[in-house]
């Protein structure tokens, strides 16, 4: 045994790999997370979707309008809402479309029948490569879902996407 005992020498860790790992953790859930859409925001009403087995098909993330059949829950009136994903083609369709001056920066509108006819038809025009989207509460009367159905088959876009809930989620 040695008479003079040695000193411990502390250690130092290198904060510096961890410092980069965090930075790329915390980008890459910036650059993967969802936020809500203005529409989403400004909705005022929740949709209870029917369920379905298989979910084949996802949305597209662009040129996407989307018509809304929902039970508002101020009025408890079913109405029509429209959306359109893209920014520039929403702001081309309402101003080709007879809305109210003070409803032209809304990305989410409550429609009658007529104004959603101009706004597919005008759709349409603007982009013909947007998809279309219909998205009803299962508590609806399927009449206005037909409706809707009617509307988007006069303005010859047949080919949508029924949004639903997977089933057991």
């Amino acid at each position: 045994m040695p008479k003079v005992k040695k000193k411990r020498v502390g250690f130092v860790i290198d904060m510096t790999p961890l410092v980069d790992i965090t930075f790329l953790l915390l980008t890459f859930f910036m650059f993967t997370a969802k936020f809500k859409t203005e529409a989403e925001s400004e909705q005022k009403f929740y949709i209870k979707r029917p369920e379905a087995t298989a979910d084949t098909s996802k949305l597209p993330e662009q040129n996407l309008a989307i018509i809304k059949v929902a039970i508002d829950s101020a009025t408890a009136d079913t109405s029509y809402y429209y959306e359109v994903v893209n920014e520039t083609d929403r702001k081309q369709v309402w101003s080709q479309t007879d809305i109210p001056q003070d409803l032209m920066d809304k990305a989410l509108l409550q429609v009658d029948t007529e104004t959603l006819d101009q706004l597919v038809k005008n759709t349409r025009l603007v982009n013909p490569k947007t998809k279309f989207a219909v998205d009803a509460d299962k508590r609806v009367r399927f009449q206005w879902v037909s409706d809707a159905m009617d509307i988007m088959r006069k303005n010859r876009a047949t080919v949508f996407n029924y949004i639903t809930e997977k089933k057991g989620s």
